[in-house]
C-alpha cells in the first residue's frame, strides 16, 4: 500500500512537470490582445496619454531565470491578482420617476439620459434626450463620451476598455451601478483599480458619481502625480441644437465663482476651485457639475469631431495629491432650466440633500431688468392659474399693464392736446430764431417754463413701454413654462418661438432675409403699429418729414427686426397697441366732455405780441 502511494505521487509529479514543460515549449505566456480579455500592455488599457509611450517593464512573467528589475517583479505580481477582464459590451438601464438612463461598461460611461416629463415634439411622443451619442461615438474607443475618464490631462486618451459591473441584488429598491477595472497607471508599472459608481434617486434630476483610483501597491513608493485624471462630459447636451432653428436654442458656458454667476466663460479659461460649480446651459435645459472636493479645475471646450458639427464639453481636471488612493464625489444635474426644479438644491429638499448650491442662479434673470422680469413672470403665472392658456394670460397681463399706466397715458394724451394750442407760438419762435439754434432752444425752454409744460410728458408713456418690452422679450425667450405653450392650435403651437403660416421646404430660406417661413404676426403687428401712430399723432405732424419717418418707416424697420422673435412677444405688442387705441378714444371723449363743460374754451395762452409790420399787414388784409 505504501509503495503504491509513493508510486502515485511520483507519477503525479512527472505528469505535472511534463505538462508545464510542454506548455513552456509550445504555449509560452505571450501578450494577448484586448479581445482575449487580458490587459497586457499600456496601450491596451487605454490609460496612456496621447504622445506617451508605454513603460519599458513587461507584463510577461520571467521564466528564464534571468535577473529581473523591481518594476518587472511588480508587473508580474500585478498580473497574478488582476481579474479576467470582461469581453462583452453591456448596457445598464436605470429607470426613475423622472429619467431613463443608459450606461455602458465600455469605460463605465453614460450614453443616454432621457427626461420622462419633457418632450421634443408637440405630440409628446419623443422624450428630450440630454446626452448626444451616435453609433460612431459608441463604437470608436477614442471618442469622448459622457462622464468618460482619462488618466492624465486634457490630451490623455479616454478609457474605453470594458469594465466589470456591479448592481444591487434583484428586488432591491436601491438604484446604483458600479464599474471597476484594473489598469496600468500612466508612466509607471503600477496597476491601479479605477472605480466609477453612479447612484440615482427616484425623484431627482441629479445623480451622484464617485470616482476612486486605488494603487495595488506593487511598486514601492508609488504616488499618483500630475493630473490624476480628467473627467469629461460631452460631446454636447441635448436637444441637439444644431438641428434646431437658431431662434429655438443656444449654448452658454457658465460658472459660479466667488459667490457670483459668471455667464459666457471663455473656452480658453481654466477655472480653479473658487468656482464651486460649472454649467453648460441651453435655452430650456442645463448640465451642472458640482464637485464635492477641492483639488479640481474646470475647462470648457468645443472641439468638434466627425459626425459632431458642434460640440459643448466640460472637462474637470483632478489634480494629484500624495498617496496611492483617490476617492472623489460629484453631483451632476441634467434637467430643465427652471427655477422650480433647481430651487430644491438650495432649500435642501433634494433627495441628495445638497444645500445652498446656488445652481438656481443659472435660471435666474440678470441685468437691470431682472426685477421687472421677475414681477411680470409672477403675474403671468397668476393669470395662467386662472385661465390655463398662456396666450390668454399674456393678453390679461397686457391689459393689466395698460390699466396701471392709464393715468400716465391720460396725462400724456392731455399734454399732446395741449401742445396743439402751443403750435402757433412755437412756429413763431422757430421763424424768428431760425438762424440761431442756441437762442431758439433758450426761448423754447423759457416758453415751456412759463406755461408750466414739460415736453417729455407727452413721450413718457411711450418711453416706459421700452423697459417692459425688453423684460417681456427676455421672459418669452427664456421662461421654461412657455416652452411648447400653445395659444391657437394649428397656428401658434408654441409661444416661445416664432409662429408660421407656411413653412418653406427644409433647407430653403429667402435670399438676403434668411426667412424659413411665412409668418402672420409680424404683418398684424405692422398694421397695429401704423394705426396706433396715425391715431396718436399730433396735429401738424403730417407735414413734418421727421415725424413721417417715425410714423411709417420705424414700424417697417421693426417688422424685419421682430420677424423671428417669440410669438408671445408679438402678441403682447399687438394687443398693447390695440388697447392703447381704445384708451385714446376714451381719453378723447373725456377731453371733449371737459371742453364742453368749460364752454368750449381752449387752453389759455398769451397772444403773441404784434409788431408794427404785423399790424400793417393786418390792416392791408382788412382793406382788401
Amino acid at each position: 500500500m505504501e509503495k503504491n502511494t509513493i508510486l502515485a505521487v511520483v507519477l503525479s509529479a512527472v505528469v505535472l512537470l511534463g505538462f508545464y514543460f510542454i506548455q513552456g515549449i509550445f504555449f509560452p505566456p505571450a501578450q494577448t490582445t484586448p479581445e482575449s480579455g487580458t490587459v497586457t500592455t499600456a496601450q491596451q488599457t487605454g490609460a496612456i496619454a496621447h504622445g506617451e509611450t508605454a513603460p519599458a517593464a513587461s507584463f510577461t512573467p520571467d521564466i528564464t531565470g534571468a535577473q529581473t528589475s523591481p518594476a518587472q517583479t511588480a508587473s508580474s505580481q500585478a498580473l497574478a491578482v488582476m481579474e479576467a477582464n470582461p469581453q462583452t459590451i453591456q448596457f445598464v438601464t436605470i429607470d426613475t420617476e423622472f429619467i431613463t438612463v443608459v450606461l455602458t461598461n465600455a469605460g463605465g460611461d453614460m450614453v443616454s439620459w432621457k427626461l420622462k416629463e419633457h418632450f421634443e415634439d408637440k405630440n409628446k411622443e419623443v422624450n428630450v434626450e440630454m446626452i448626444f451619442s451616435n453609433e460612431m461615438i459608441l463604437s470608436d474607443m477614442d471618442k469622448t463620451r459622457a462622464f468618460s475618464i482619462a488618466l492624465g490631462g486634457l490630451n490623455a486618451r479616454p478609457i474605453s476598455d470594458l469594465f466589470h459591473v456591479k448592481q444591487p441584488e434583484p428586488g432591491s429598491n436601491e438604484k446604483w451601478v458600479e464599474f471597476y477595472r484594473d489598469i496600468l497607471y500612466p508612466g509607471t508599472a503600477e496597476i491601479v483599480r479605477l472605480t466609477k459608481r453612479y447612484e440615482f434617486k427616484p425623484r431627482d434630476y441629479m445623480f451622484e458619481l464617485t470616482v476612486s483610483i486605488e494603487g495595488r501597491q506593487f511598486m514601492p513608493g508609488f504616488n499618483i502625480a500630475g493630473n490624476a485624471y480628467t473627467l469629461t462630459f460631452g460631446p454636447q447636451i441635448g436637444p441637439r441644437f444644431e438641428k434646431l432653428d437658431r431662434y429655438y436654442d443656444f449654448r452658454q458656458y457658465a460658472a459660479f465663482t466667488n459667490g457670483k454667476l459668471r455667464k459666457n466663460v471663455k473656452l480658453s479659461e481654466t477655472l480653479d476651485s473658487r468656482s464651486s460649480w460649472a454649467a453648460i446651459s441651453g435655452k430650456y435645459f442645463t448640465f451642472i457639475a458640482i464637485p464635492d472636493f477641492s483639488q479640481y479645475s474646470f475647462r470648457f471646450s468645443d472641439n468638434a469631431e466627425q459626425g459632431i458639427p458642434s460640440a459643448s464639453r466640460l472637462n474637470i481636471l483632478r489634480s494629484a495629491e500624495s498617496g496611492s488612493k483617490i476617492q472623489d464625489r460629484y453631483h451632476f444635474y441634467l434637467g430643465p432650466k427652471s427655477q422650480d426644479a433647481l430651487n430644491v438644491y438650495y432649500t435642501g429638499k433634494s433627495e441628495f440633500k445638497p444645500r445652498d448650491t446656488q445652481i438656481v442662479e443659472i435660471a435666474s434673470s440678470s441685468g437691470i431688468m431682472a426685477p421687472l422680469e421677475k414681477l411680470l413672470k409672477w403675474l403671468l403665472l397668476r393669470f395662467y392659474s386662472i385661465v390655463p392658456n398662456y396666450g390668454i394670460a399674456i393678453i390679461m397681463l397686457t391689459l393689466l399693464v395698460k390699466i396701471v399706466f392709464f393715468p400716465l397715458t391720460k396725462k400724456g394724451s392731455e399734454a399732446t392736446i395741449r401742445m396743439q394750442a402751443f403750435a402757433p407760438k412755437i412756429k413763431e419762435l422757430q421763424e424768428k430764431y431760425k438762424d440761431n439754434k442756441q437762442k431758439l432752444n433758450a426761448e423754447m425752454a423759457a416758453f415751456y417754463q412759463k406755461e408750466g409744460y414739460n415736453p417729455i410728458s407727452g413721450c413718457l408713456p411711450m418711453l416706459l413701454q421700452f423697459p417692459i418690452f425688453i423684460a417681456m422679450y427676455s421672459l418669452f425667450n427664456n421662461h421654461f413654462d412657455l416652452r411648447g405653450a400653445e395659444f391657437i392650435p394649428g397656428w401658434i403651437p408654441d409661444l416661445s418661438v416664432p409662429e408660421a403660416i407656411v413653412n418653406f421646404p427644409e433647407g430653403f430660406s429667402l435670399p438676403l432675409l434668411g426667412w424659413t417661413a411665412l409668418r402672420g404676426l409680424p404683418f398684424i403687428y405692422v398694421g397695429s403699429q401704423l394705426l396706433y401712430g396715425k391715431v396718436t399723432q399730433m396735429p401738424g405732424q403730417q407735414s413734418n418729414q421727421q415725424m413721417k419717418m417715425m410714423l411709417y418707416v420705424m414700424p417697417l424697420v421693426f417688422f424685419f427686426v421682430l420677424y423671428n422673435v417669440p410669438s408671445g412677444l408679438l402678441i403682447y405688442w399687438i394687443f398693447s397697441n390695440l388697447l392703447t387705441l381704445v384708451q385714446q378714444v376714451i381719453i378723447n371723449r373725456y377731453v371733449i366732455a371737459k371742453k364742453a363743460g368749460q364752454g368750449g374754451s381752449q387752453p389759455v395762452i398769451a397772444p403773441p405780441k404784434q409788431t408794427p409790420q404785423s399790424k400793417t399787414a393786418g390792416s392791408k388784409k382788412k382793406r382788401k
